[in-house]
């Protein structure tokens, strides 16, 4: 197994994976985002993200996407947007591989904080991100506005 930062040529294989993990999540119809979109975000002088992938025998298996934010509190952050691993490869250590090597990232850059959030059902990565030393808040909320709520609530300012 190798883990190594994602190239352009990833980045079918990477939706792919996006794709898997909405359905892991109950949101099969979600995605809305295309390889050109990845390529484009990912790959251009700004680029708005990072990833790192894990491949075995030539084949991606998994993959962390992640981002850098801004805390007022704490400087500099990264934000975990995505860990995933194929299911027919989940328990070979690949996920916990891409967790690690974000962390590694992470350290390099010194950022002061990284972020991500989980669902609260899925008990195993909660489990897993504790045992880490991450501590799952459960008093914070996650907001968000999708597509048609910014413009329903933009259409009158």
């Amino acid at each position: 197994m190798i883990i190594r930062k994602g190239i352009v040529q990833d980045m079918p294989a990477v939706l792919e994976l996006i794709k898997e993990l909405a359905v892991f999540e109950n949101e099969p119809d979600a995605v809305v985002l295309t390889v050109a979109d990845l390529e484009r975000d990912g790959f251009c002088s700004n680029p708005l993200f990072n990833t790192f992938v894990a491949q075995v025998n030539g084949k991606i298996i998994g993959m962390a996407l992640f981002y850098y934010r801004y805390s007022t509190w704490k400087g500099r952050t990264i934000h975990l947007e995505d860990l995933i691993v194929t299911e027919s490869m989940r328990g070979t250590g690949a996920g916990s591989l891409l967790y690690k090597e974000v962390f590694k990232f992470a350290k390099t850059e010194g950022v002061r904080r990284v972020e991500w959030a989980v669902l609260d059902w899925n008990t195993p990565a909660i489990n897993f991100y504790e045992k880490t030393g991450a501590t799952v808040f459960t008093d914070w909320r996650v907001a968000q506005m999708n597509e048609e709520g910014i413009t329903t609530f933009t259409a009158n300012l």
